[in-house]
């Protein structure tokens, strides 16, 4: 099973946009992919879920990312279900899905519970060189939040700029709004620095250890 901080496994895969080899396809275009995987085709919450993927997918783009789908069955089986969506939902799926109908990758990546034979509606956020970033896992029965997944993309990302946190619910957190975290100080010459930033308006804190700011 990989973890956050890992490098994706170099794996090549089938899917309905032809053979594909990951990282690399994405690495070689410089940009942040999302993996997503699903217990099967032609399931309700799996269609809800490829339905909001495809509406959000210029959100994802905007973002210099690509989506990514993951199911068990095969290609051909994909491919209808796409023309499904498309003749019903009036949506047409541009990513690519792949066909893991062996599980292989569904194996490696630990997409399958413990116990289970049926792969977990899993999220893996992996940046430009190829590092997984972000891992979200739910249960077969619980669609997925794709607005919560553009939001941690955000937030890794200007995380990654700037060097600082993002608060909970970001842009949209309870206490400080849509400012970021200031990674706390971790010697004394930095509180002083924080205390000093705090007098000339620079920063707000509530305490030397949680301070904030509001980004240009």
């Amino acid at each position: 099973m990989v973890v956050i901080g890992e490098k994706f496994p170099e794996v090549e895969v089938k899917t309905t946009k032809g053979v594909i080899k990951l990282p690399d396809y994405f690495k070689e275009q410089g940009k942040w992919f999302v993996l997503f995987s699903h217990p099967a085709d032609f399931t309700p919450v799996c269609t809800t879920e490829f339905y909001g993927a495809q509406i959000r997918y210029e959100k994802f783009k905007e973002l210099n990312a690509e989506l990514i789908g993951l199911s068990v069955d095969q290609v051909f089986s994909h491919l209808k279900w796409i023309e499904w969506i498309k003749d019903n939902l009036s949506v047409e799926i541009e990513f690519p899905i792949i066909a893991d109908d062996r599980g292989d990758l569904a194996e490696r990546l630990g997409m399958i519970p413990s116990g289970s034979t049926t792969t977990a509606r899993a999220v893996f956020i992996v940046d430009p060189k190829g590092v997984i970033r972000a891992i979200i896992y739910y249960p077969a029965e619980v669609g997925r939040d794709w607005d919560e997944v553009l939001r941690a993309l955000k937030a890794l990302q200007i995380s990654d700029a700037n060097k600082v946190a993002m608060p909970h619910k970001w842009p949209n957190n309870e206490l400080i709004g849509d400012k970021v975290i200031i990674p706390p100080a971790s010697t004394k010459e930095q509180i002083k620095e924080r205390e000093e930033a705090k007098k000339k308006g620079e920063i707000e804190c509530y305490d030397w250890w949680l301070c904030y700011k509001k980004l240009e």
